[in-house]
């Protein structure tokens, strides 16, 4: 993108900067925005890409005294008080204010783009050593976990310690009160439901932290020969239908705090107590983070007592909704293979399986946040795409 300015002026008594672009096209800047976001070594440290302009010294009510069109790729700001500011015309068309360049903009920074699915699912698949050495298959299995919010990776090594190889490869792994890594497989007085041979309802991990893990990675090191299937389905895609079949229960799971408790011992001892509601919801009332797991959803419940029943209807419907035959996907791992998901969007369960007098299945577990995957997805683009 290069592109040319034809023609800059002040508007609204100097309070707006209007650039008229050759395409024909125009942008207003707010003039207290453009002085926020001087980019001269005075105001701007470009070693770190960050602000030193002090806020305290930024006048709001700020005008231009003087704005000029330095060449067709620049233009000029002088202030009340003499100070200089320029701006690159790239720079400035990618913080256009339109609708339509905010739009784009998120698009490039957070691929808000979802892929919904149900039983459907054709489960993507990409070998493991690909994406460990090569940014391309990196990058593809990245921009895939963000869209379609599930990805299998195939033909690790059945050991454990594969995951932390992962993490390396990601920048790193969150660190939980089950440790760096976990070992799902059938336990003696197990501290957590999933370390038993029994079913696993659609949950998802660890709504008792006020900040839960975005992404879980599960490799299957031993797999049992009978049982121990796994499911998964799509909460955005459940969320969208419960939305349309009944708003009075999405707003119902969207709006009542919940409460989740979680006390043991395990990496260290550990009494976490949280409140979340089923349904995080953005300001338009889109589905951004399910939080909901059952096995852990606390007997203390912080609402009136005439509202617990229209509250369990709800969740009721939900369920079902999660559990019909239309929306869950069912695999079963085999020995090699990584799943990796979006634990804010993806619920998963695992049917029940025998128990025996030794371990017939194990995976070994980890949680990545998605500040964190997000970071590396974005680093790897600009690497495969050459784009900054």
């Amino acid at each position: 993108m290069n592109p040319g300015i034809q023609k800059v002026e002040a508007l609204d008594a100097g309070h707006f900067v209007r650039v008229e672009w050759e395409d024909g096209s125009e942008s207003h800047y707010p003039c207290v925005w453009l002085r926020d976001n001087c980019q001269c070594p005075h105001c701007f440290l470009r070693s770190a890409r960050a602000r030193r302009l002090v806020f305290e010294d930024l006048d709001v009510n700020i005008v231009v005294k003087e704005v000029a069109l330095a060449d067709r790729k620049k233009i000029s700001i002088t202030w009340p008080d003499e100070h200089a500011s320029e701006y690159e015309a790239e720079w400035l068309k990618k913080r256009c204010f339109s609708e339509e360049a905010r739009a784009e903009m998120r698009e490039d920074l957070f691929l808000p783009e979802r892929q919904y699915w149900g039983s459907d699912l054709q489960l993507p698949e990409i070998p493991f050593e690909e994406i460990m050495y090569n940014d391309e298959s990196a990058y593809k299995w990245l921009c895939t976990l963000k869209k379609v919010g599930i990805v299998l990776l195939t033909g690790a090594a059945t050991r454990q310690g594969e995951l932390v190889k992962l993490g390396h490869r990601i920048g790193f792994l969150r660190l939980t009160f089950y440790g760096p890594t976990w070992q799902v497989q059938d336990k003696a007085d197990a501290n957590n439901v999933a370390y038993t041979t029994g079913k696993l309802c659609f949950h998802t991990d660890y709504p008792v932290l006020q900040h839960p893990p975005g992404v879980q990675l599960l490799h299957c090191i031993k797999q049992t020969a009978a049982g121990g299937e796994s499911q998964v389905v799509d909460g955005f895609n459940v969320c969208n239908k419960l939305k349309k079949q009944n708003p009075q229960a999405y707003q119902i799971l969207s709006s009542t705090a919940v409460d989740y408790t979680d006390v043991g011992v395990d990496y260290c001892d550990f009494a976490v107590q949280c409140k979340q509601r089923i349904i995080d919801v953005d300001s338009r009332g889109q589905a951004v983070r399910i939080n909901y797991n059952n096995a852990t959803r606390d007997t203390v419940f912080d609402i009136p007592a005439e509202k617990v029943r229209p509250f369990y209807a709800a969740l009721k419907e939900f369920d079902d909704l999660l559990n019909s035959v239309e929306h869950k996907f069912t695999y079963k791992l085999k020995p090699g293979d990584i799943v990796t998901f979006d634990n804010w969007r993806v619920l998963h369960g695992r049917q029940s399986y025998p128990s025996g007098s030794e371990v017939t299945r194990h995976l070994e577990g980890a949680y990545a946040d998605w500040d964190v995957v997000m970071s590396r997805l974005r680093l790897l683009r600009k690497s495969v795409l050459n784009r900054d």
